[in-house]
């Protein structure tokens, strides 16, 4: 029989264990939910989309800084901060590992026989599913963070329009760090900055040719846009003229409601995202 202080005391930590992690950024203290660190980095090295990768090895060792500021997030924490919090923690936490891969591999030298283009964050063997960063908690991938995390626990499709794969053909690397309280308008600019530009959609005749990021992920954007059936369209191409409509350039979102149009997709420049110093 367990003596009455014992029980007692047992059952306070069994109902500490048990209780709910209230929500909230303070569960993380020490952390920045405001990114200043990363911030800065950003400024001083992203314009245009584009990233000045020789500035960044410069400064190899404050963009380290906030690599380690993503691990140092305790797990039990970011599980407890609210959604918008967590979802642009991951959006950042994704796109500062890729920067820092580039950083750790640059300049890149393809081999004679590797694939184009040359200079491209594809020729960094394993850097989607094998390189391993320590972020909330856990050890991950980019494929982790994208495909494991972000996707299926929060089912927003415009993060397709936010990571970034540090190449030309995806979507513009934000000059500025994802944060919760303006997450929903940078989302929606990225979106719209993206698909006016000539990798996002070009509007000819009767063809609209869209980023091949939504023949790739087009499935993860018909529960909010493909939810109303379009006569002869699948799912995933209704969602794809709806998403053209709501975020494309006029002439492009014109295009997009005639129930004529011809959907075709954009070849994807994989050429690295690499700014011309202008300093």
């Amino acid at each position: 029989m367990v003596p009455f202080r014992a029980a007692v005391l047992f059952a306070l930590v069994v109902a500490s264990a048990l209780a709910p992690v209230p929500t909230g950024a303070a569960q993380s203290p020490g952390f920045d939910h405001s990114y200043d660190a990363y911030a800065r980095v950003l400024a001083r090295h992203v314009e245009a989309g584009r990233a000045d990768y020789r500035g960044l090895v410069e400064e190899r060792t404050a963009l380290a800084g906030v690599t380690a500021e993503f691990g140092a997030v305790d797990a039990g924490a970011e599980r407890g901060w609210p959604r918008a919090e967590r979802l642009a923690f991951w959006i950042n936490a994704y796109n500062l590992f890729t920067l820092q891969a580039i950083v750790d591999h640059y300049p890149i030298r393809a081999g004679w026989l590797s694939r184009g283009p040359r200079n491209s964050i594809r020729q960094i063997d394993g850097v989607w599913d094998r390189l391993t960063w320590k972020a909330a908690g856990r050890t991950v991938t980019l494929d982790d963070i994208e495909h494991r995390i972000i996707r299926p626990g929060f089912k927003e499709p415009r993060i397709h329009f936010a990571v970034n794969c540090a190449s030309v053909g995806c979507p513009p690397l934000l000059g500025e760090p994802y944060r919760a309280a303006d997450l929903e308008r940078q989302l929606d600019a990225n979106a719209r900055a993206y698909l006016a530009s000539p990798q996002g959609v070009t509007a000819g005749g009767r063809t609209l040719a869209v980023t091949s990021i939504l023949k790739w992920y087009g499935d993860d954007f018909v529960a909010r846009f493909g939810s109303e059936p379009r006569l002869g369209r699948s799912p995933r191409d209704a969602a794809i003229l709806r998403v053209v409509e709501a975020y494309g350039p006029p002439e492009a979102a014109a295009l997009a409601r005639d129930p004529a149009v011809r959907i075709a997709f954009l070849n994807y420049d994989w050429s690295l995202n690499d700014a011309v110093r202008s300093r």
